[in-house]
This record gives structure tokens, C-alpha cells and sequence, in this order.
């Protein structure tokens, strides 16, 4: 929740200029839900993608406050964020409603970007993969593992995020190739073509280094893309 409008037009001119002039990896820009309209008309016949950062289970109904898949599809989003740690840890979000958003995602048509991770007491006790594997089954429960074929996942290590702690490259691959040799327990083909993001604490100065794990396959960025020298650096390393 950053930003003014003033702000996110700066912010997103600032980008797109710099994108212009490098040719990188695909970029999905998630802003606040109030101005998804006005980054929608700024992206307007660019490579660039538009994503949620939320969204509601429900398609329609008495639910205020609430945004809808199909409110972001009318404004061009290709993808929205479900579970993120914040919406888990503050908003009390369990398991299965994360799995249910999911599936309201891929029937409005986007394209899910689930995040999953621990806590640094769950990190502390072992249960990074117990904790990440119980988050993961309660998507495959709802939807199987063919709905993965149009999904990305975070992980998102919550101890590694605004607390000055870094995952090291290796910390965060090994979580990394743990996802995906889960999901190979279904699927083979599907688990080696679903594209893994890490989104813990991702800046241009470590950017690099992620990104060459064989398991992560970019980014989801927190706070570095609130400054659009860091985000287009972070961009880079991602070629």
C-alpha cells in the first residue's frame, strides 16, 4: 500500500522509459487495486504485463470492499497475486481460501501468482518443506496439478523480508528445487516448464547471484520497486 497517483505515474513512466531501452525478461507490473486503471492506459501497447495483487474468491455478490477476477480482466490484468505472506500473516488468510483465490483467478482467466513460504520460527523448528508442502497441497486438493500449467509460484521466505535477514542464493534454491521436485511427483512436464519466483528481500545487489540458481527463474519484487533505478537493475540481472 505505496504511493500516490502522482507517485505510481512517476514510478511507472520512470520504468517503462528504462525498459525501452534493454531488452529483458517478461515484467509484470502489480500495483495498488485504485490504480490498476491508470497503469492499465499507461501499459497500453507495451510488452509490459499487469497483474493484481489481490482478489476476492467470489465472483459476484454482497461482498464490499471486495475486487473480483473478472474486475481485473476488464482492465487488461493477466496476472494477480494469492497468498502473499502479508495477506497470510495480516489478513489471517489460511490455506485453502489462498487455494480457492487461485482457483477464482484461473476462472476469471489470469493467471495466478502463488506465493508460499515460512516463518523464521518455522525456518528455526525445520519445517520449511513441511510448511511449503502443506501450502501447496491444499492447491493441488482443490485444483490438481494440471491447473499449474497456467500458474507461477513465489516463494516467499517471510523471515527474509523487511527484517535486514537475506535467504543466500543457495538457501533460496534449495527451497526452490524442492517445489519443483514436489510437484514432479505429479506432473514431470509441468513441474519443469512452471516458472518459480523468489521473493525474499530481492535487490539489485544480489539480483544476480538468485537468478543464476537453476531453480529460480526471476523475481517477485517487494520494496526495490518502489525506486525505478533499482527495479530496471533488478530487471537486467534477469536476462
Amino acid at each position: 500500500m505505496n504511493g500516490t497517483r502522482a507517485e505510481t505515474e512517476t514510478l511507472v513512466k520512470s520504468i517503462l522509459d528504462g525498459l525501452n531501452a534493454v531488452s529483458v525478461a517478461e515484467v509484470v507490473l502489480c500495483p495498488p487495486a485504485i490504480y490498476v486503471p491508470l497503469v492499465a492506459d499507461r501499459l497500453a501497447q507495451k510488452k509490459v504485463r499487469l497483474g493484481g495483487q489481490n482478489l476476492s474468491q467470489h465472483k459476484v455478490g454482497a461482498y464490499t470492499g471486495e475486487i473480483s477476477g473478472p474486475m481485473l480482466r476488464d482492465y487488461h490484468c493477466t496476472y494477480v497475486i494469492v497468498g502473499h505472506s502479508e495477506r497470510r500473516a495480516l489478513y489471517g488468510e489460511s490455506d485453502i481460501l489462498v487455494a480457492e483465490k487461485f482457483k477464482a483467478a484461473q476462472a476469471a482467466g489470469l493467471v495466478p501468482i502463488l506465493c508460499v513460504g515460512e516463518t523464521l520460527s518455522e525456518r528455526e523448528s525445520n519445517e520449511t518443506q513441511a510448511v511449503v508442502a502443506r501450502q501447496l497441497d491444499a492447491v493441488l486438493a482443490l485444483v490438481g496439478i494440471q491447473a499449474f500449467k497456467n500458474a507461477v509460484i513465489a516463494y516467499e521466505p517471510v523471515w527474509a523480508i523487511g527484517t535486514g535477514r537475506n535467504a543466500s542464493p543457495e538457501q533460496a534454491q534449495e527451497v526452490h528445487a524442492f517445489i519443483r521436485a514436489k510437484l514432479a511427483q505429479k506432473d514431470q512436464a509441468i513441474s519443469e516448464a512452471l516458472r518459480l519466483l523468489y521473493g525474499g528481500s530481492v535487490k539489485a545487489n544480489n539480483a544476480h547471484d538468485l537468478f543464476m540458481q537453476k531453480d529460480i527463474d526471476g523475481g517477485l519484487i517487494g520494496g526495490a520497486s518502489l525506486s525505478a533505478d533499482e527495479f530496471l537493475k533488478i530487471c537486467q540481472a534477469a536476462e
